[in-house]
This record gives structure tokens, sequence and C-alpha cells, in this order.
């Protein structure tokens, strides 16, 4: 025999209360690894031009870059990407 009360409550759809916890991280660079930075030539009417620095690991490395890359070709857009390993720490369940 069903349970009257079950079946019930399934066909008006169930209710219920839900508590959603937070998790607290913070991020933190880390030390040991180095950031990453690489720009892409964007300058372009019809299609970008595409040169890409590569992987370079200071924002002055990847200036002079973008300097002789414009100096050759007077190109003056670019995208810019950087990385960073971060590290988290975790906190505590709230």
């Amino acid at each position: 025999m069903p349970d009257s009360v079950n079946t019930d409550a399934q066909s008006r759809g169930a209710r219920g209360r839900y508590r959603f916890c937070e998790y607290h991280v913070t991020t933190v660079p880390d030390p040991l690894a180095l950031p990453a930075f690489t720009a892409v030539c964007v300058t372009g009417e019809e299609r970008n031009c595409g040169a890409t620095s590569g992987t370079l690991h200071t924002p002055d490395e990847l200036t002079r870059w973008i300097a002789e890359h414009c100096a050759q070709t007077g190109h003056q857009h670019y995208e810019q990407t950087v990385r960073a390993m971060l590290r988290a720490e975790p906190g505590a369940w709230q």
C-alpha cells in the first residue's frame, strides 16, 4: 500500500529548505612561478596581423617586443594576456 502523504507531496511538487555554505578561499601568487606575458598584434582592416610575442616573463620584455613590431610594421593595436600561477589558501566553511 503506497504512502498517501509521500505520493501527495510528490504530485504537488515537494518543497524543501536548503542551506548553502560558503567556502572562503584566498589566492596568492606562487612565488616560485614566473608570470607569463603574451601579446598578439590585432592591427588590420580585413584581418588581424596575428604576429605574436610568444611567452615573455616581464612587462619590459613585452613592451620591447611591441615597440620592435610597431617600428617594423607601423601596427599599433595589440591584445595582451597576463598569466600567473596562484596558490589557493583554503579558509573555513561558513
